[in-house]
């Protein structure tokens, strides 16, 4: 018939034949130069049939998911498929460890997918796990993340390296280097990342957030709105998250992360310069972005850098602001009962918000009470619900450990987790954080800028809280 159709799919466009065989009929894409290769070659499937069930036989859907990354992005990218098998954006040990830990655990486990599962969890320790594998890790690789615009996104090497917009692949040429986007995907919401940008999450709770929103239905596109603070001087000047995290620290296990000082400190600069740092006459400059674009770099010369002898960290007097949320409350609710949600329905995750909206509304079926399992994607009983005690920022904390060194620390652990059945019996009624120290934890706010004003007031008040603590040891 020789009839041009214009087919679309995943946003990109092409016309075909109605006589064409193969992928091209019902799939249009656009493949970068280093990527022009037959669909089949990752895919697999048949391409030399115009019949669905055929041509569909044996296909990966999703070749860069981590079951299927070694077998289509090995042949071509080994090390790197290699390298990010044992990298902690891989495995999220770190997180996971440091949260079973807190509730009694006393091994480390090797990785994510290790989490037990427990539909009757027999003790703190199995409830958090079922949070970690239902509620918390909604952003690893095996998992394409909320159904929110700015949160969908590829599994695997897709993750990072291929465009999503509006909770879609927006195209099938590949990222050689992932921008902010592809971050915050999975680092928004009170996270690190989202201070980069200057970003804090509003309060859940519809009486707490301020400015007011409206209660129609509007566009969220990470879940939750945001207030708009100052941002990461880097970021104001350009430089994006890669700019500073490279690949070759992402997608490996043991490379260190970067440090202030390794761009700011010309005695470390003399004997050593960065990937992106280059010499220039008598100064140093930083080449920020797939642009290269030109920033001179700042060399530490003030006195005050010299004052505890390198045993404070550069954001206890350069951190803007801090996120200081506290009193993290987690419910597994697996009674229908929800009348009691109706101002909590915005909880940052797009499975527990469509079910409340749903099930508060009476003139719709009412949806039964579960999650998926993010790893392996079977509905489970219960839902878990999300409060908090108090949304802050103001405040930034300090701390100083044994060996006298002062950072920033922020409560990152002081969760209370509890466990209602569905007959609506109660078997774990708010269980503390076993984390010491109030759950305060070290972090590394990315909110620099000027030392300003009040950086001493932060170590005055660290040393009479010291002192005050030394004296109650006393006494």
């Amino acid at each position: 018939m020789g009839v041009a159709l214009l087919l679309i799919s995943s946003g990109e466009a092409f016309s075909a034949s109605v006589n064409a065989k193969g992928c091209i009929v019902c799939h249009a894409v656009r493949l970068d130069r280093n990527h022009s290769l037959a669909c089949t070659t990752c895919h697999r499937g048949n391409d030399s049939t115009g019949e669905k069930s055929e041509a569909h036989a044996n296909l990966i859907a999703q070749p860069a998911h981590p079951e299927a990354m070694a077998a289509t992005c090995g042949p071509c990218h080994p090390r790197q498929v290699d390298g990010i098998g044992a990298a902690s954006h891989f495995t999220l040990k770190n997180l996971v460890n440091l949260v079973r830990r807190a509730f009694g655990a006393t091994t480390d486990l090797q990785s994510m997918v290790e989490i037990p599962e427990s539909d009757s969890p027999r003790d703190a320790l199995a409830l958090a796990d079922d949070l970690l594998r239902r509620r918390c890790l909604r952003c690893h690789l095996y998992y394409k993340g909320d159904d929110y615009p700015a949160v969908t996104h590829g599994t695997g090497c897709a993750a990072c390296h291929l465009e999503f917009q509006n909770g879609r692949l927006a195209s099938h040429a590949f990222l050689a280097a992932p921008g902010d986007r592809q971050c915050l995907s999975c680092h928004y919401g009170n996270r690190v990342g989202f201070d980069f940008h200057g970003r804090f999450e509003h309060d859940l709770n519809v009486e707490y957030r301020t400015p007011y929103t409206t209660k129609d239905e509007h566009f969220r596109p990470f879940g939750v709105e945001y207030h708009e603070l100052a941002a990461d001087i880097h970021q104001q000047r350009g430089l994006v998250c890669i700019d500073c995290h490279p690949g070759s620290q992402l997608m490996a296990a043991g490379k260190p992360g970067p440090s202030c000082a390794d761009c700011h400190d010309a005695d470390l600069l003399d004997k050593n310069l960065p990937d992106r740092v280059r010499k220039s006459g008598p100064g140093y400059i930083f080449l920020a972005g797939t642009e290269r674009k030109q920033h001179t770099l700042p060399i530490m010369t003030d006195p005050a850098h010299a004052t505890h002898g390198g045993k404070i960290s550069c954001q206890v007097c350069h951190a803007q602001w801090s996120f200081a949320d506290s009193g993290k409350h987690l419910l597994r609710s697996d009674y229908d009962e929800f009348d009691q949600w109706d101002r909590l329905t915005t909880q940052g995750s797009s499975e527990v918000t469509k079910l409340l909206e749903n099930n508060i509304d009476f003139s719709k079926n009412e949806i039964i009470p579960a999650m998926k399992d993010k790893i392996y994607f079977r509905d489970r009983p219960g839902v878990w619900y999300k409060g908090y005690g108090m949304r802050r920022w103001e405040t930034i904390f300090l701390e100083k450990n044994e060996k006298g060194e002062i950072s920033v620390v922020r409560p990152l652990l002081d969760y209370f987790l509890s466990w209602q059945d569905g007959n609506g019996l109660v078997h774990i009624d708010s269980h503390p954080s076993e984390a010491g120290n109030n759950g305060l934890h070290r972090y590394t706010p990315h909110t620099t800028g000027k030392a300003g004003l009040f950086y001493r007031q932060r170590l005055e008040n660290l040393h009479f809280a010291e002192a005050a603590k030394e004296n109650k040891q006393g006494d």
